[in-house]
């Protein structure tokens, strides 16, 4: 695995492409997405005002309902560091909006999530690290490499 140059976050057009989706989950049109992504709410660390990002789902667990995502555009991604410094948020999955608290996860799990992700999309990942500056061969060991690099957050749903 090698990092070629790690991508900027989106501005201008791009930025708008990439937050269209935003509004299909405003439009209650979520559903289009299927599991695949969520509408994540959370607080602005500095304004305190409502924030909203959709992300890819990295992997769902049934069995305690919690999501786990991954910040493509690393640590200082605005949604991740808001997301630090207050964890409890809701997600919109579907139809469904959940209250969840943010846990972030160490470079081991993040790699491990990461390899199971590629085997699972294994055209996506090869897609989604190419975008965010890595260079795999597309073994599993380059894709655990890449997790690693990477910060996930597993999102829990909160007791009501």
């Amino acid at each position: 695995m090698e990092i070629i140059q790690r991508p900027a976050p989106p501005t201008g057009i791009r930025r708008l492409l990439f937050r269209a989706p935003i509004h299909l989950y405003r439009m209650r049109l979520g559903w289009l997405f299927g599991g695949r992504f969520l509408l994540l709410n959370h607080t602005g660390r500095v304004s305190g005002k409502r924030r909203q990002v959709v992300i890819e789902v990295v992997e769902h667990d049934r069995t305690n309902g919690s999501y786990v995502v991954c910040s493509g555009f690393g640590r200082k991604a605005a949604w991740y560091q808001n997301l630090l410094a207050t964890p409890e948020s809701s997600i919109r999955v579907w139809l469904r909006t959940v209250p969840v608290t943010a846990h972030p996860l160490d470079t081991e799990e993040g790699g491990d999530f990461m390899a199971r992700y590629a085997h699972r999309h294994p055209k996506a990942a090869r897609r989604l690290v190419r975008f965010m500056g890595f260079s795999v061969d597309g073994t599993q060991e380059d894709f655990r490499a890449v997790g690693q690099h990477l910060p996930f957050v597993r999102l829990s749903p909160r007791q009501s």
